[in-house]
């Protein structure tokens, strides 16, 4: 049987981040769904719809990954798929308190699913989707941050045309 993760999250927008976590955990399961959310307490700025695109065209080399969406209970989206393991990533202690609290949480409505965290690389650790937005938004560089095809996105979104008035 093979083992199938679910890396679930909003990825609003996907990050370098959110894809060492990916392709970390494509080393250790035979398959991972990247299962994007819509967060309701949360405005996106790119829709589903983007973001899997984001998201495909970022992990288009590792072909044991699917990008699906996801709604409703994610213990029941990985029931339905049939897999065994909810992925996440862990960046700080501030993370493993709510991490700590969903994983008890899934393994209370399905004893028989896993959650397996993964420490943040070095190179990644401070880096989320919120920051980059943010920075974006500012006019800041977030190249180093996230996928070629998010920063074109996100250029197109925070950075009008530039008009200089004459005096």
């Amino acid at each position: 049987m093979k083992k199938i993760a679910v890396y679930p999250g909003t990825f609003d927008p996907v990050t370098l981040g959110h894809l060492d976590v990916i392709a970390r955990g494509n080393l250790l399961f035979d398959g991972v769904v990247v299962a994007i959310a819509d967060n309701t307490a949360k405005t996106a700025l790119f829709s589903v719809a983007e973001r899997m695109a984001f998201l495909q065209e970022a992990t288009r080399e590792l072909p044991q990954v699917r990008i699906c969406r996801m709604e409703g209970l994610l213990i029941h989206f990985v029931r339905d798929i049939g897999a065994c393991t909810i992925l996440r990533g862990l960046r700080a202690v501030s993370d493993f308190e709510y991490e700590f609290q969903m994983a008890a949480m899934n393994r209370k409505l399905n004893a028989q699913v896993e959650t397996v965290f993964l420490m943040a690389s070095e190179s990644t650790t401070y880096i989320s989707s919120r920051l980059v937005k943010e920075i974006a938004k500012m006019g800041g560089d977030v190249a180093p941050f996230v996928p070629p095809a998010v920063l074109t996105a996100l250029q197109a979104k925070f950075q009008p045309s530039i008009q200089v008035e004459k005096v």
